[in-house]
């Protein structure tokens, strides 16, 4: 049987603290049938290369010919205001001493990877290194807003409108991703010489990095066939069928939903070996246009390989040990909350596998990597899984300490649990709590009791594991008051919640809550640029609760009054996870920004 060559490549942004598990799950099955595969994490390959001597030199080169030219537009009279402001961004950082910065972000590196890490002052100056090393490299992109951390960096262009997508693609001056593309994957792209590149784009912030490098691939190797695949992609496939531009310009296929047979049976088709229409999940262009499959498939997680991280450089994160993903369900076994539609990307809604396999497959990954952490990236951790994994884990003997998302549940209030939890390895669980007020948690079909809530986070905290709560302000119908309600609850609870993240509500597309809007009582505005859209404007249809804006000013006053208990200088959920590994406490007072 021919066998082929494949290169998986990971584009930025992502938290470059642990390998992503969209390409190790996809490179198990194709070495298990005997491809070569080649997985290049860029996202963490781009953060080494702008952190480096050699990069923010040449930055400094871009930053000077820049000015050269708008200084020469300023003696002709002819600079326009936003010239003017860009000249004003790139002055100041041509101040800046760039061998002194990278030095600086030289030993920021050391940092993060050494036991200086452990010593919250030396990490917070490390973090904010890096934070003005991409101010620096944002001056040369300019208006481009690159950020270390949390991914909020800005190109200018809105990757929901497609003609701006387009324009941003081939924008010399503010994509970055074009000169990361050119020093990191078109040199390993011709020297590997693959037959296929498959680019995961798992989140939103990657979507214009990944599109970005598909084309310029294309561009570059046009005999070699490009799919791309992962959440984002499943979210937007009808968008993508009415721009053919993507299917001729940027990439060949398309595979929606779970994708590693999919890409084994694209492989096939390749070779001739399988007729394109056969391959499910696949969206792809022929001599006729582009054409969608019928067939769809759900991969059997039972019967999958543990995920292969072979060749990925583990020792390169921003971590001073290694830590690993380990996913023991796919989908959300709760998939009911009228606000989320990340299931989207899912066929079927949850499967699991049984806490003995889960453990047995932890155990071969803690002993083939040689790593006692891993993140537990679950869509929320089943109850009946949590308990089962616990006692497996304390039954076998298995030392590893894991962290994990998670709903509150009556099943979860003995306190023998908790503690058992934390004796198994559990170090810090992100809980999405989302309001306080039991009206709007079952609006938000969570149908969760405050009584159960304030006893999870009571229980846990007490046995040692750090508690970090999200919320969400503004959904629809929700008033002031109830708002209020979540603000005193947060408050009254701060000894037992460690961290706190509050987001405002989103309309996102196909939640349900957008699917049915006049159950919601809301009204759902699609404006026609918008049309790659993740998530809509929407108004209420009549004067009950608070409106978006008045969501966004609520949470803005409890971050500018409220947030002191919860303000932490290390935020980096890894980090924190580290920390608490280390210290054996969720009481971490030198993490925040004022002692607690």
């Amino acid at each position: 049987m021919q066998k082929q060559k494949v290169m998986l490549l990971f584009p930025p942004e992502w938290v470059p603290t642990a390998p992503y598990l969209a390409l190790p799950s996809l490179t198990a099955v194709l070495r298990q049938h005997g491809h070569e595969v080649v997985q290049k994490d860029v996202n963490i390959e781009m953060y080494n290369l702008f952190f480096s001597h050699t990069f923010l030199t040449w930055v400094k080169e871009r930053l000077s010919l820049k000015l050269h030219e708008l200084k020469a537009r300023e003696q002709a009279k002819v600079l326009t205001d936003n010239e003017v402001e860009q000249k004003t961004c790139i002055e100041a950082q041509l101040s800046v001493n760039v061998l002194a910065l990278a030095e600086h972000a030289k030993s920021a590196i050391h940092t993060v990877h050494s036991e200086e890490f452990y010593d919250s002052d030396k990490l917070e100056r490390a973090l904010n290194t890096f934070r003005v090393t991409m101010k620096y490299i944002s001056a040369a992109y300019y208006p481009a807003s690159l950020v270390f951390y949390p991914m909020e960096s800005n190109l200018g262009y809105r990757p929901g409108v497609s003609q701006e997508v387009f324009a941003c693609l081939e924008d010399e001056q503010v994509n970055v991703y074009r000169e990361v593309c050119r020093q990191l994957v078109i040199p390993a792209v011709k020297k590997e010489a693959p037959a296929i590149v498959g680019v995961s784009t798992g989140t939103r912030m990657q979507f214009l990095a990944g599109l970005t490098f598909c084309k310029m691939i294309k561009e570059a190797f046009p005999n070699i066939h490009i799919t791309v695949g992962g959440n984002i992609i499943t979210r937007i496939q009808e968008d993508l069928l009415k721009h053919e531009r993507f299917f001729t310009e940027v990439f060949d296929s398309a595979i929606m939903y779970e994708g590693e047979h999919a890409f084994l049976w694209l492989l096939e088709a390749l070779r001739g070996k399988r007729e394109w229409k056969t391959v499910p999940n696949l969206t792809y262009r022929d001599k006729t246009g582009v054409r969608v499959n019928d067939e769809m498939y759900t991969e059997k997680i039972t019967t999958l390989p543990i995920p292969d991280f072979d060749g990925l450089p583990l020792d390169s994160y921003f971590v001073p040990v290694r830590i690993l993903p380990y996913l023991a369900t796919r989908g959300c076994y709760w998939g009911r909350c009228t606000f989320c539609d990340h299931g989207e990307g899912y066929l079927d809604k949850y499967r699991g596998k049984p806490a003995t396999q889960a453990v047995k497959e932890i155990k071969a990954l803690k002993e083939k990597y040689h790593v006692n952490y891993f993140l537990f990236p679950d869509e929320s951790y089943p109850p009946a899984l949590f308990k089962k994994i616990i006692q497996v884990l304390l039954e076998q003997n298995i030392k590893i300490e894991w962290t994990t998302p998670i709903r509150f549940e009556e099943a979860l209030q003995d306190p023998e649990l908790w503690e058992m939890a934390a004796r198994a390895g559990c170090r810090a669980l992100y809980f999405g709590m989302e309001s306080a007020n039991e009206r709007v948690l079952n609006l938000m079909n969570k149908h969760v009791k405050k009584h159960v809530i304030e006893n999870n986070l009571r229980e846990s905290a007490k046995a040692g594991i750090w508690n970090h709560v999200m919320a969400i302000f503004g959904f629809p119908g929700e008033t002031r008051e109830e708002v209020g309600e979540t603000r005193e609850f947060l408050l009254e609870n701060k000894e037992n919640i460690h961290s706190v993240e509050m987001s405002n509500f989103v309309a996102y597309r196909h939640s349900p809550i957008v699917q049915n809007p006049e159950r919601f009582g809301i009204t759902i505005h699609k404006q026609d640029e918008y049309d790659i859209p993740l998530d809509y404007y929407y108004t209420l249809n009549k004067p009950i609760g608070i409106t978006c804006m008045e969501a966004m000013e609520l949470s803005e006053d409890i971050y500018r009054n409220d947030f002191e208990p919860w303000a932490v200088r290390i935020n980096a959920r890894e980090h924190v996870f580290l920390y608490i590994s280390k210290y054996g406490t969720n009481r971490l007072p030198q993490i925040y920004a004022k002692q607690r």
